[in-house]
């Protein structure tokens, strides 16, 4: 059986996101909706035409090859209601201001396009770092290029956000070579007002984790007045030393992502708000190390 899952970017020679010099493949779909996400494409399972308003020459190249009548001079370029994702635009657009966000790979299509790569991922200890979206919505196509992946001896991670069935993933989980885990937000009520459900099961995933000695390093985006609060990070702390894995990888909150909401004519509210600065970056790393929490590096 061959399982399929919409990528929607893959970003090659990162030096974040672990080890080495790494692949990062984007899986498009999340069952949390962060008010401050950075990827708001990938928010939706379904792919969609994205329009690059500064790249349009306005030839209208795409009005010709749409079989549909889905293109629109005037607004955002896509009349969603009538766009069949067929891509003729795409491919018309002679300056790239259409792109299809969320192809379908199989895992062996996958590997293909990462094959390029694999001399980096052995001289530099790189690999694959699968993240998002949420890459758990997708277990059968994760597992099998795992597989595919340990027969290369290629190191492998994910980036999760916590909300999946362990049930499903228990058997998985074991093949990464590393997991990154977010804890966000450790209120209940903050976390539905901003994340939205599912605060039980990534809090206990997050200690189910650590409790079977998986690979795990938890992380916590910085986002001004939301997580950064010091109730918030007295919690992530507590629940850290709790856990017995007494570090955090912080990840310093910008606004980039908020430019991307126009590209797919998005309905993510905008935060307004300015990237975190260098120096409440440092006193919210301190204010961990006060606590007995060790601030790993390598962040982007």
């Amino acid at each position: 059986m061959s399982f399929t899952a919409p990528i929607f970017d893959i970003q090659r020679f990162s030096l974040h996101d672990g080890p080495g010099i790494r692949s990062l493949v984007f899986l498009k779909g999340c069952p949390l909706h962060c008010s401050w996400c950075q990827n708001p494409e990938s928010q939706n399972r379904a792919a969609v035409i994205a329009f690059y308003r500064d790249r349009c020459a306005e030839h209208f190249e795409c009005e010709a090859a749409c079989e549909e009548g889905a293109i629109q001079r005037d607004g955002f370029r896509i009349d969603q209601q009538k766009c069949t994702l067929c891509g003729s635009c795409v491919e018309a657009c002679p300056s790239g201001a259409l792109r299809l966000i969320g192809e379908q790979h199989t895992p062996d299509q996958l590997m293909e396009k990462l094959r390029a790569d694999f001399p980096y991922f052995a001289r530099s200890g790189g690999g694959v770092t699968f993240t998002g979206g949420e890459p758990t919505l997708y277990p059968s196509f994760i597992e099998r290029v795992l597989d595919l992946c340990s027969t290369e001896s290629i190191h492998t991670n994910i980036e999760t956000a916590g909300l999946f069935s362990l049930e499903r993933w228990k058997s998985i989980l074991p093949k990464f070579d590393l997991i990154y885990f977010d804890l966000k937000l450790l209120d209940p009520e903050q976390h539905a007002h901003h994340l939205g459900p599912g605060f039980e099961t990534v809090h206990a995933n997050a200690i189910a984790l650590s409790e079977i000695k998986l690979p795990i390093e938890f992380r916590m985006p910085v986002i001004p007045g939301i997580t950064d609060t010091e109730d918030n990070i007295d919690a992530v702390a507590r629940l850290l030393q709790q856990m017995g894995k007494p570090s955090i990888h912080l990840l310093a909150y910008h606004n980039m992502g908020e430019a991307k909401i126009d590209i797919i004519e998005g309905s993510q509210p905008r935060l307004g708000l300015a990237r975190l600065s260098d120096e409440r970056l440092a006193e919210v790393q301190n204010s961990f190390r006060e606590r007995g929490i060790e601030v790993l590096g390598n962040d982007g």
